[in-house]
């Protein structure tokens, strides 16, 4: 809760003292400071002679005279040598600052300052020497250090028009310097001019292109940059070739272009849509991502999505419908191109997924949608049939062949009527067809692995199509032919057809022996695991339901053993160990796999190693065996009486397994914890977006839920990166996805320091998912524990308290100070307490015709403490901001003096130290008021705490008692006892 503060201490009135430049400071007057050479160390007599000293005065003699004669480089040489023969410190100064003066008139800088900060180490105060120094740094253009030296010098001589005249002249030039160099379009140049040059190192190019990324993130640098020919300057950067160079460029662009439709347009044009299309397909996966960027930036900009308005500029843009569309058309043509790498077609996908369905399904135009299909289907379709282990296929990444499946589920959603998606299933099924070829057994596993694709991606299309006469029997065949990768594409179509539990019990009818035989027969072990992929999914067709097993007593046990060993090995490729979490995600729906996989901390960190690997399409594989080791899933409330009813009339209830009962649940959790799955889950919320979909997000979201039911387990996940995980989950995602990572951030906030939770700017992120937790249709533990978090960030700054208010959480939360529910209501109260440091606030308890300060002194005279003790606190601190309220206090109920009273004689320490202070700023704010406050009983009450013996325990209460007795006799309301 927020501390509470009653007592004011008088100003403290402070002396400044002004400097000699006329500013205030509160430093004291400083000394002036004087050459004292009796500070120096004596020379040392004991190793100089005299023949010695003689020689270096006589050469140091012969050297003046040569510079009085003008001759310098003979000056140079008797000073050289008189300095290799002294030994005198002193003497050695002078002739250090003598030789100055001759570099300084031969023009040879850098010497003429060494010289000099050679006598200026022997004698700080060498007028001389100093203004020579200055000189010289002049000379070389450092002016910053030539001004500090000739400040010094004026320090020293204040009269000597020469040194003021020099000061004045070199802060001018400096301003001037300043002024020029950070002037935007000098900026700009530099950086060019850096990043161009052979000579600068690489430390310096890399500094230039950072500064000039961050120039175009603000609108007046962006501007300078494109108006100063910025455009073809970063076009030859990219044309350098060199990686660091086009990240650079193609990061500055995107800068240029975020939100400003007239310079996107423009950079489209002038770059040109096919030049950025050639740059993301290569073969680099920070610069294909940075040019995604680039062109989601300029799509977001021409296309409206960056809702930012710049007046008259946006009138020169013509329509961008055409700019659009070509834009489309390139991305299609990369998702079939063999010129484009993995990383390249990757991003091209996800840009179409991310731009062409509908954000919002009552938006009936999907034209975009309906444009795609027409003329890139085919070419998705193409991508998803690829075998990498056959030549002459299209460059893939591990999870290529993944997001070409979501972008066409996401594609097919969006189609709004039959017609359409007929359309649909029918340029697939011609597809397949095209495909099926007797005499080509390629051309059949490509058909086979692009109906693999579609299952994985809008399955009721690929459910049809398994249907169609001859597939099945196509997978059958490939199933027996003697080529690996045949038996690899029809195996895994086998696992992609068998998704629904409606059609598992066809599968097992008629793919089980086919599978037993693979599994049994072959030697190959990427065959072999997936052989048993495919019967770990028939396995679990009846989910969680402990009456429908479809294997015998013990064979799910032995098929998760063996998937436990296959992910423990390091000796298998990260595709075949998939597999292994693939299995292990249908069965760990059963309750007695679940317990065995936790109690094997091998194969979980096994699991959570291969999630933090770059094959991200295994996160959903791991997400669902989370989500089953931790019973996060929704689970169907079992009624008693219908269970009866269901028995009377035969029909099938389904039954809980006995591990699935809570102490089960928790020690399963307990497990996943030790070993380390927060960091896991961490790591696969920063996954890409597409492979990311909003249904694994919703299982991530469940399982951090699940993991943070323990307030004991909330520390581990806090240290282990959680609080920053949960904030996109809470954001994106789907409705139960996003309440739920909520609740796990309320969780967190509700017990965690805030400040260590969500370090930095992040905190303030964190009050929007808390405040959407406070609608009436969350649960009453949802309000609970979001009001709780509130209240932990009201109490560290005022910032955040704004924060919450901006949010429009007020309401909701007055709103709950009315609620039955008494921890609700506590939670709110506690919340409001630390909110009324709010002017805000204040306001609202200041506007007449509410009765929100009449609920706060009624919830004051609650017999629950600790709904007492926030009221009163929030009481005792809104009367101390506003003294106005300290007399509505009297207005508001005719109970207000029984609740102060009440208040000032409780036995809870803390309940009455707010009651008395309240007191104290009633008796503070009017003389009336306090008038009647001391002729009741409370000067009685008043009297007695005051007169109590100093006690640690009750010492607040005690001296705000003794500050109102004192209030009182100040007014003149009461009068001390005399002797």
């Amino acid at each position: 809760m927020h501390p509470l503060s009653w007592y004011v201490p008088p100003n403290v009135q402070e002396i400044y003292i002004s400097d000699s430049w006329g500013a205030v400071t509160t430093d004291k007057p400083k000394r002036r400071e004087t050459a004292r050479r009796t500070d120096f160390p004596e020379p040392e007599s004991t190793s100089v002679t005299m023949g010695e000293i003689a020689d270096s005065v006589q050469l140091k003699d012969e050297g003046n005279k040569h510079f009085q004669a003008g001759e310098i480089d003979k000056a140079i040489e008797c000073y050289t040598k008189a300095i290799k023969s002294c030994k005198d410190k002193k003497a050695l100064a002078v002739i250090y600052r003598n030789r100055s003066a001759c570099f300084l008139k031969k023009e040879n800088y850098n010497n003429a300052v060494s010289d000099a900060s050679k006598a200026i180490d022997v004698d700080a105060a060498d007028i001389k020497a100093l203004y020579r120094r200055c000189q010289a740094l002049e000379k070389l253009g450092k002016l910053d250090m030539a001004f500090k030296d000739v400040q010094r010098c004026a320090t020293l001589e204040p009269k000597n028009k020469t040194f003021l005249e020099t000061l004045r002249r070199l802060g001018a030039e400096i301003q001037q310097k300043l002024k020029t160099t950070f002037s935007t379009d000098s900026r700009v140049q530099n950086m060019f001019d850096i990043l161009f040059s052979d000579e600068s190192d690489k430390e310096k190019q890399e500094k230039a292109a950072n500064n000039l990324i961050v120039l175009a993130r603000e609108d007046a640098g962006a501007e300078r940059i494109f108006q100063n020919n910025g455009v073809p300057l970063l076009m030859q950067l990219i044309d350098t070739g060199k990686p660091e160079m086009i990240l650079a460029a193609i990061r500055t662009l995107s800068g240029m272009c975020t939100g400003h439709r007239a310079r996107a347009t423009a950079i489209i044009h002038v770059v040109g849509i096919s030049k950025l299309c050639s740059i993301m397909a290569v073969d680099n996966e920070e610069i294909a991502l940075a040019t995604a960027n680039l062109f989601q930036c300029v799509y977001d900009s021409l296309s409206g999505g960056d809702k930012r308005n710049y007046g008259k500029e946006e009138a020169l843009v013509l329509d961008s419908s055409k700019d659009l569309k070509d834009i489309l058309l390139a991305l299609l043509e990369m998702i079939a191109s063999k010129k484009v790498s993995g990383h390249g077609r990757d991003q091209a996908l996800n840009l179409l997924t991310k731009n062409v369905p509908r954000k919002d399904k009552k938006n009936t135009d999907n034209s975009k949608g309906l444009f795609t299909i027409d003329h890139g289907l085919k070419k998705i379709l193409k991508v998803c049939g690829q075998v990498p282990d056959l030549p002459d296929q299209l460059q893939l990444t591990e999870n290529t062949q993944l997001i070409a499946s979501i972008l066409l589920n996401k594609l097919y959603d969006d189609m709004r009527c039959d017609p359409e998606r007929d359309n649909f299933r029918d340029i697939c099924d011609e597809y397949i067809k095209s495909k099926f070829d007797p005499n080509d057994m390629d051309k059949n596993i490509h058909a086979i692995n692009t109906l693999s694709g579609i299952l994985q991606g809008p399955f009721d299309v690929g459910n049809a199509l398994a249907g169609r006469q001859g597939v099945m029997e196509m997978m059958v065949a490939l199933c027996g032919s003697e080529r690996e990768v045949d038996q690899l594409v029809a195996v895994e179509a086998l696992i992609h057809a068998s998704t629904k539990t409606s059609k598992a019990s066809f599968f097992i009818s008629n793919g089980v022996t086919l599978l037993k035989d693979m599994y049994k027969k072959t030697k190959n072990e990427k065959i072999k695991i997936r052989a048993l992929v495919g019967l770990c999914k028939l396995g679990s067709a009846g989910g969680d339901d402990y009456s429908m097993r479809q294997f015998a007593e013990g064979s799910t046990e032995k098929l998760a053993k063996q998937c436990r060993k296959w992910l423990c090995n390091p000796t298998l490729d990260v595709r075949t160990r998939k597999w292994a979490v693939e299995g292990l995600a249908y069965l760990t729906n059963d309750a007695d796999v679940k317990d065995d996989f936790v109690e094997d901390e091998a194969a979980m960190r096994a699991m959570f190693e291969l999630a933090k690997s770059k094959d991200k399409t295994i996160l959903y594989a791991v997400a669902c065996t989370l989500i089953n080791c931790t019973n996060s899933y929704d689970k169907k409330e079992i009624i008693p009486e219908m269970v009866q009813l269901a028995k009377f009339s035969k029909q099938h209830v389904p039954e809980q397994h006995p591990k699935d009962k809570k102490d089960f649940i928790e020690r399963r959790v307990k497990r996943l914890l030790k070993a380390g799955v927060t960091s896991a889950l961490a790591v696969m919320v920063k996954a890409d977006n597409s492979i990311l979909t909003d249904q694994t997000k919703e299982m991530l979201a469940r399982v951090f839920l699940a993991l943070s039911e323990d307030i004991k387990d909330r520390g581990t996940i806090v240290a282990q990166g959680g609080g920053k995980a949960l904030l996109p989950l809470a954001l994106e995602g789907t409705d139960k996805g996003k309440i739920k990572a909520c609740h796990a951030l309320a969780k967190i906030a509700a017990v965690s320091n805030p400040e260590m939770a969500f370090p930095g700017e992040r905190i303030y992120e964190v009050v929007r998912p808390l405040v959407s937790l406070l609608n009436t249709e969350r649960d009453g533990l949802e309000n609970y524990e979001a009001l709780l978090g509130l209240t932990n960030l009201a109490a560290l700054n005022d910032k955040l308290r704004v924060k919450i208010l901006k949010e429009k959480a007020l309401p909701e939360i007055e709103n709950y100070m009315f609620e039955d529910h008494d921890q609700i209501r506590q939670a709110a109260t506690e919340c409001m307490c630390n909110l009324v440091c709010c002017k805000e606030v204040q306001d609202r308890y200041l506007e007449d015709g509410n009765d929100k300060l009449k609920l706060l002194v009624l919830l004051c005279g609650e017999d629950d403490e600790l709904l007492q003790r926030a009221a009163a606190g929030a009481l005792a601190m809104l009367t101390a901001a506003q003294k106005k309220l300290a007399v509505k206090i009297t207005k508001v109920t005719t109970q207000w003096l029984e609740i102060m009273q009440r208040l000032c004689i409780h036995d809870n320490p803390e309940i009455q130290h707010r009651g008395l202070v309240t007191v104290f700023n009633m008796l503070d704010a009017d003389e009336q008021l306090a008038k009647k406050l001391i002729e009741c009983e409370l000067l009685e009450i008043l009297t007695y705490v005051a007169k109590l013996e100093d006690n640690p325990r009750k010492q607040d209460a005690i001296n705000a008692a003794r500050a109102c007795l004192s209030r009182a006799l100040d007014s003149g309301l009461i009068k001390p006892f005399s002797n």
